[in-house]
């Protein structure tokens, strides 16, 4: 199973999408092609030290800045590292694609060059969130992809993520919450209470909790929280902004004290696991759900052990298939409405 990397895209990129395709072949055995600009990534490899036929390179001649309008760039560029990953994908010469670049082109050449998955309206992403409880982690659908959704849409992003959840990340039976500001069923928007109300129905065949708080995320109350993608990238946004400020001041507090340095020596391999339940290189990456194929959206800062979780995630997804399960679900989501209407 191949998988192919966009290794133009990222603001660390060419060297550290290299360096974790690199990783990803030699620890995981995963099957690589490099698709970018040749002559700089033989560069890359060179440097690293790679024999002659340790990663594959399909060369592409342009790339889709991070500034560029999406769905223009990957219609003017044909030759750009994204789309052809797409391209890839779409051949049949890989199983998968992976970028760390401008995530609306991603999301532009899943649909345009994948396409939807029957039934689906609009394909979102399924990023993740760390939790206290549960399985560990939340899927948090959508991550960015659609700022103004529809009720009907908003269930489906709720199906999806429970298909995910349960296929992909092995949550035996995931619990289903609509991110709102209180529990009470009155609270919310026109918006999140129509959806609210879709999935209450017996025939939406998941276990919805109602509404989730942001303050409780974070405790594991549910295992997908469904929203909107401006919203649910303003979580997103805000879950790294916290983590990274906490851990500011926890360096801070600890130089300050001569025995907080000493308790963080003790705490060392604690406070190392703690590091690694927020760090969002431990994931890697975020699948577009609802499209014909695998497409993975990286965090644009991704680094070489963010790169290689990335395409572990990729080709775990690929290797479920789970296509017409997604399918399915998001029919049953437009079905929810059809007979509320009759």
């Amino acid at each position: 199973m191949a998988i192919a990397l966009d290794a133009m895209g990222g603001d660390l990129a060419p060297a550290a999408t290299v360096e974790g395709a690199l990783r990803a072949h030699r620890e995981r055995g995963l099957d690589v092609v490099l698709v970018g600009d040749e002559e700089r990534l033989r560069f890359e490899l060179r440097r690293l030290g790679t024999g002659l036929d340790e990663l594959r390179i399909h060369h592409a001649s342009e790339v889709v800045e991070m500034d560029e309008h999406p769905g223009q760039a990957l219609r003017k560029k044909k030759d750009s590292s994204i789309r052809v990953c797409f391209d890839l994908c779409k051949e049949g010469a890989v199983s998968a694609m992976v970028s760390a670049g401008n995530s609306g082109a991603v999301l532009a050449g899943g649909i345009f060059v994948l396409g939807r998955l029957p039934g689906v309206d609009r394909p979102c992403i399924g990023g993740s969130l760390p939790t206290l409880g549960g399985a560990g982690r939340a899927v948090l659908v959508d991550m960015g992809a659609n700022v103004d959704v529809t009720p009907v849409q908003l269930v489906q992003f709720a199906l999806l993520g429970e298909v995910y959840a349960r296929r992909v990340l092995s949550v035996p039976r995931p619990r289903i919450g609509v991110l709102a500001n209180g529990e009470e069923e009155g609270k919310g928007t026109d918006l999140t209470r129509a959806a609210a109300a879709a999935l209450r129905k017996p025939t939406s065949e998941v276990h919805f909790r109602g509404y989730v708080e942001g303050k409780d995320v974070f405790a594991g109350e549910v295992d997908v929280v469904a929203t909107d993608g401006f919203t649910g990238n303003v979580l997103l946004k805000t879950a790294e902004g916290a983590v990274w400020a906490f851990g500011q001041l926890l360096k801070r507090q600890i130089k300050a004290s001569p025995m907080a340095s000493a308790g963080a020596l003790l705490l060392g391999s604690a406070l190392e696991q703690v590091k690694k339940r927020v760090d969002y290189e431990e994931v890697g990456g975020a699948p577009l759900l609802g499209i014909r194929g695998t497409g993975f959206v990286a965090h644009g800062r991704s680094s070489p052990r963010a790169i290689l979780n990335a395409l572990s995630s990729a080709e775990a997804f690929a290797a479920r298939r789970i296509e017409d399960e997604l399918s399915e679900a998001a029919e049953r989501a437009a079905g929810l409405f059809e007979k509320s209407a009759a």
